[in-house]
């Protein structure tokens, strides 16, 4: 007998050792994918010199530290399907699992400063800018409102704004497959899966997607560059956030137009130098302009983006605000952008 019980306790012994090996190769792990995640430079949309990363760094902090798949390629939302117009559903157990992610190559993990909410991005596809942070910011929601986002990349747009708002249930369309599912990942992994879907499809077929006038609110941060001019990979993921190669912003009106409720809002971000266009565009389809923001990277220097709020069926009259600054200095921001963007 007490042969028996020093064999077991010898087996006890072995079978913990085993599991502290395992837990020390995983931090290993980790490690290696911080030290890569602090190395690697994004090259996402810039702000006057300011990379994606630096120029969103008052929202979204340092990279996470998280264990990597054991399966390259292993795509960890539940029952991911690539139709057209096939919401993306993410694991109900993301709640339980919240602390650990499983990330794919070139992916890392970033912290929102909002609700413990966290997003997973690739820096060789398109990391979230500024101009994303801005419009959850100037946009508004109510708890009950139904709210869909157009282009949703990452899904960035619809988890702020239902960490903002707690708007009643929010949707995320996206025609490219791998930014969906990063997506569709993100919103699991922050136990959103009851509130939020990610879809994959065109916007240019989103009515077919939807029932007509079934949004309360439209979010959209659009391609701003007309055309292929100067893209040398046409169907890369950055040219096609960047240009409007799969889908015009007069694609983005009709659509809105036809998915509002009557009195529904959209809110845009755009570039300056296309502002007569969208104006004509908007008035085209009935949605009235009731808010314009210039936002200016400097004080003494021209806007490189403004913010547009437009009302399904709205009477005409636009307030304009004040303009919104966003750096005092190069790498120090204006208080306002912390006070109101920062969360």
């Amino acid at each position: 007998g007490g042969t028996r019980e020093i064999t077991g306790s010898t087996r006890e012994t072995a079978g913990g050792t085993r599991e502290i090996t395992e837990a020390v190769r995983e931090i290993v792990a980790a490690a290696r994918v911080t030290i890569e995640a602090v190395r690697e430079n994004t090259d996402g949309d810039s702000l006057n010199g300011e990379t994606a990363r630096e120029s969103a760094a008052v929202l979204r902090g340092t990279a996470g530290i998280t264990r990597r798949s054991r399966e390259a390629g292993k795509s960890s939302a539940n029952g991911i399907r690539t139709d057209a117009g096939t919401a993306i559903t993410g694991s109900r157990k993301s709640r339980e699992s919240a602390m650990t992610i499983d990330l794919k190559d070139n992916e890392r993990l970033d912290d929102l400063q909002r609700n413990g909410y966290r997003i997973i991005q690739s820096p060789s596809r398109f990391c979230f800018g500024m101009d994303a942070v801005l419009l959850t910011g100037f946009a508004h929601g109510d708890k009950g409102d139904r709210l869909l986002d157009l282009g949703t990349g990452t899904g960035i747009i619809p988890i702020l704004m239902e960490a903002k708002y707690g708007c009643a249930h929010l949707t995320g369309l996206e025609i490219q497959a791998e930014s969906a599912d990063m997506a569709a990942r993100s919103v699991a992994l922050n136990g959103l899966s009851d509130k939020i879907d990610i879809v994959i499809g065109d916007i240019k077929e989103a009515d077919s997607y939807f029932p007509s006038a079934s949004f309360d609110c439209i979010t959209c941060n659009p391609p701003y560059m007309i055309g292929n001019h100067g893209i040398t990979n046409p169907d890369g993921p950055k040219a096609i956030a960047r240009h409007e190669i799969l889908c015009t912003f007069e694609d983005v009106a009709r659509q809105t137009a036809k998915l509002l409720k009557p009195q529904g809002h959209f809110f845009l971000v755009h570039r300056p130098f296309r502002l007569a266009e969208i104006m004509t565009t908007l008035a085209k389809y009935r949605l009235e302009p009731k808010r314009m923001q210039f936002v200016h990277p400097y004080v003494d220097k021209e806007p490189n983006m403004v913010l547009i709020e437009a009302v399904r069926g709205g009477k005409s009259r636009m307030k304009v605000e004040k303009p919104l600054i966003v750096f005092r200095s190069p790498g120090e921001y204006m208080p306002e952008i912390r006070d109101t963007y920062g969360y």
